[in-house]
């Protein structure tokens, strides 16, 4: 449930241009691209290759998504055209005969009018969105980078631990990120919301273990063929390894999980008695199947459409997610998959699409049910949901974990809906994604209040 823009390594672009229209488009450009009511400001970073052509990397700054590569840059007279590959996404513009200004069609999904003018590094920097909740150095407590093995993987996990100051032991608790590719700090849109919380926490007495997801930053192994179950095996390490630290109370180990972070802590607990309590952030009760459906019909809503097209969405996604859980021939899922979405996605976007659809990762979520594992929980659990969470609907699924917990007899439970805040938990206007990026506030204060209050208690 992340943006499509997302940061990756440098790519060589075309070459064979001449030395003059090298010279023409080299350098930093910035544009405004308004999409979904929210404008995002873009970068664009263009430099002289190898045999006179071009290389260059986009920046989308209010998503913190940097050095984007741009697979190609060719510029045929006036006719500037790009192709970033990691993105799906291209652009066409006219550059204009001083070369300050490009005028185009940015193409990913839907065609959206996008110019750029030239820009200093210094305009660029001006336009990084404020983030006045991240800490600032030097903290009022110890910092470590620690690490850790995953020997059920094999691999080892990179992580950053906080201490409060003093001997301890201290309670501690495990950050567990939610989906897609996560750094120990589940840094998205320019915020930093697991390094805010972590301050928070660790001001307030709590030691705080968070790490990046395995194959991102300088963890090993690999994201792309890991399952919400693999990752819950990740978070267990984590736990094993909070218990060696003699400046943590190994009776007093608990899990903090966002999102699918919310899926996997109740999934570790279930099994595993070292830890004393868990945290579900915008956690779910119900199958993944349930959530995306219901994920659906909240952002068509939210983007304006008509009843009419909210149905027929409904009725591709409903049909999508059938394929996907019945078919387990990968060759005719994808025939199937393809056929399906004939005529609803751009063909050169297709491909992209059916290898999302079909990764093990999506294929496990869409089928489990977390009920199951919600009711072998013996510990104390929190689940907090924010009430304008368009992505895991409080209203489905804080009901669900409620019912699932009691239902076996587990009577230390608190459910919470939290007025105003989204799914990132900040305080938002309609709790559409296309607001996070433009909200300056990583975390509401009420959020990180709610969970530090009640983990002292426990």
């Amino acid at each position: 449930m992340k943006s499509a823009l997302v940061a990756a390594a440098f790519l060589l672009s075309t070459a064979s241009l001449a030395r003059t229209q090298t010279t023409s488009i080299v350098g930093d450009w910035e544009g405004s691209l308004k999409a979904g009511g929210a404008e995002l400001h873009l970068a664009l970073h263009i430099v002289q290759g190898d045999g006179g052509g071009f290389k260059g990397t986009l920046d989308s700054i209010d998503q913190g998504a940097l050095g984007i590569p741009i697979t190609s840059v060719a510029l045929t007279r006036t006719t500037l055209t790009l192709r970033i590959s990691a993105i799906g996404g291209s652009y066409e513009g006219t550059v204009n005969a001083e070369a300050t200004a490009i005028d185009g069609t940015w193409v990913q999904g839907a065609s959206l009018p996008l110019a750029f003018k030239r820009a200093t590094k210094q305009e660029l920097a001006a336009l990084a969105p404020r983030r006045p909740q991240n800490p600032v150095k030097p903290y009022p407590y110890r910092e470590e980078d620690v690490s850790y093995d995953n020997k059920t993987a094999n691999l080892t996990l990179a992580a950053t631990l906080t201490l409060p100051q003093g001997p301890g032991p201290f309670p501690a608790v495990l950050l567990i990120t939610g989906s897609g590719p996560q750094d120990r700090d589940e840094s998205l849109m320019g915020h930093r919301p697991f390094l805010v919380l972590a301050d928070y926490l660790t001001r307030r007495g709590i030691a705080v273990l968070r790490a990046d997801d395995r194959g991102i930053g300088t963890s090993g192994g690999t994201f792309a063929a890991a399952t919400t179950a693999d990752f819950a095996t990740d978070a267990e390490a984590g736990v094993a390894y909070l218990r060696t630290r003699r400046d943590v109370d190994a009776k007093k180990i608990g899990l903090v999980g966002h999102s699918e972070g919310g899926i996997i802590a109740p999934m570790v607990a279930a099994r595993n008695p070292a830890v004393a309590f868990i945290v579900m952030m915008a956690g779910s009760g119900v199958p993944g199947d349930e959530i995306i459906s219901a994920q659906a019909e909240l952002l068509s809503q939210g983007a304006g459409l008509s009843p009419e097209r909210i149905e027929q969405n409904l009725a591709l996604q409903r049909t999508i997610l059938r394929i996907v859980k019945q078919e387990k021939d990968d060759a005719v899922l994808d025939s199937r998959l393809r056929e399906a979405l004939a005529g609803t996605v751009p063909p050169e976007q297709m491909s992209v699409q059916i290898k999302g659809l079909t990764a093990p990762w999506y294929r496990y979520f869409i089928a489990y049910d977390p009920a199951p594992a919600l009711k072998r929980v013996t510990c104390p659990v929190l689940a907090i949901n924010g009430e304008r969470d368009v992505q895991v609907p409080p209203k489905q699924n804080l009901p669900a974990i409620r019912s699932a917990l009691e239902s076996s007899g587990n009577k230390n439970v608190e459910v919470i809906e939290l007025p105003g805040l989204n799914h990132l938990f900040q305080t938002a206007k309609t709790g559409l994604p296309n607001e996070y990026a433009t909200i300056e506030e990583t975390m509401s204060p009420v959020a990180l209040d709610t969970v530090a209050r009640w983990i002292l208690k426990r």
